[in-house]
């Protein structure tokens, strides 16, 4: 069985920090892409930010240039570190991985969700 455990989020003001992580275990044998999701009130899961295995980055138009993603595979973490954060950032935030059990099945592993709160 595998599982990602979200931490980090939280209240904060417009234009500050803050970072999420998200740690996979269980029966791994490997992580392809990483990425971070994100589902505000009354509307649909949208895409933030993704990592490949080898470090290529992709990010939804409304967090670049504030948020960077990064992972550590030797922890099958990865971290999501969110600046100059809006009101808009205002979402539960949602972990996700692709990875090949020890069995070499193939899982979507979805984290626990965490609530990011900027006020204005």
């Amino acid at each position: 069985q595998v599982q990602a455990v979200q931490s980090g989020g939280g209240l904060v003001q417009a234009g500050g920090s803050l970072r999420l992580s998200c740690a996979a275990s269980g029966s791994i044998y490997s992580i392809n892409a990483m990425g971070w999701y994100r589902q505000a009130p009354g509307k649909q899961r949208e895409l933030v930010a993704t990592i490949t295995s080898g470090g290529a980055t992709n990010y939804a138009d409304s967090v670049k240039g504030r948020f960077t993603i990064s992972r550590d595979n030797a922890k099958n973490t990865v971290y999501l570190q969110m600046n100059s954060l809006k009101p808009e950032d205002t979402a539960v935030y949602y972990c996700n991985a692709g990875v090949y059990s020890g069995s070499l099945r193939y899982l979507e592993v979805w984290g626990q969700g965490t609530l990011v709160t900027v006020s204005s």
